[in-house]
């Protein structure tokens, strides 16, 4: 089982931006809003921006930040979106060419950073709620889904969803849907819960991200959110020239509340 110490997330940055707790960041800064995150060129913003406004449950923007900044508005002056995020994917042309601890060699002027709520931040009140977090208790990441519900287009962005996924026993799930669909900056209620192919998926035991922990069926029910590795996935559909992202599991830890 994982042992996660809690700390500020200024202290959690700078921990992660010098080499260490370069883990996915699940269970860390309780109370605080986690972001995925995506950095595109200019010229392509706008129509991103347009893109996480027709689909704002797997891309709840909560910082868009100004060309060529790297401090963002929901943390302090010390933050630095290039080194503060423990692993990120490099994606050229939808090709995943690199995967590195810190973006500086690749920063650009023109690149507008935009983070997304992340789910990690309502696991927090799942398990205030009773709910337990298995893939953490068996020292996983979450596993994360490709799914073949498109999202709707805007400019050259189109792809599938992709949703992670929790088991919740099956006398918690009434409860599971009340607590995170109260979290509507960081994804909100599920948007499946049950059989998995409903929704694409053939075989649950092989995440397209994550990985999977396994659960008793008898007991638990697979509930899948809307999740913001989305734009990785977009990604590799749309073929921007560039765009970076976190690697998933590894989150943009904020100074922002729990987001209700």
């Amino acid at each position: 089982m994982m042992t996660i110490i809690q700390r500020s997330p200024k202290e959690q940055r700078e921990r992660i931006r010098n080499g260490f707790d370069t883990v996915p960041t699940t269970g860390m800064c309780a109370g605080y809003t986690q972001a995925n995150l995506v950095i595109l060129p200019k010229e392509y913003a706008f129509d991103f921006l347009l893109f996480a406004n027709r689909n704002p449950k797997p891309c709840p923007i909560v910082d868009v930040m100004e060309p060529g900044q790297i401090v963002s508005n929901i943390a302090d002056p010390t933050s630095n979106i290039c080194t503060d995020i423990g692993k990120y994917r490099i994606y050229k042309k939808g090709e995943l060419i690199e995967e590195v601890e810190d973006i500086t060699p690749y920063w650009r002027d023109d690149f507008v950073s935009f983070l997304i709520g992340c789910s990690y931040t309502f696991e927090n009140a799942l398990e205030n709620a009773g709910i337990e977090m298995l893939f953490r208790t068996a020292g996983n990441n979450v596993a994360m889904y490709k799914t073949n519900i498109p999202c709707y287009q805007a400019g050259i962005f189109h792809g599938p969803l992709v949703v992670s996924m929790r088991p919740v026993p099956k006398r918690k799930l009434v409860t599971a849907v009340e607590v995170t669909a109260k979290f509507i900056h960081t994804h909100g209620a599920p948007i499946h819960i049950g059989d998995p192919s409903k929704i694409g998926i053939e075989d649950i035991t092989k995440p397209s991200y994550g990985d999977f922990t396994p659960y008793d069926e008898e007991e638990y029910v697979p509930v899948f959110w809307a999740c913001g590795v989305t734009p990785q996935e977009v990604a590799k559909a749309s073929k921007p020239e560039i765009m970076i992202t976190h690697t998933p599991g590894y989150m943009f830890i904020s100074d922002r509340k729990e987001s209700l």
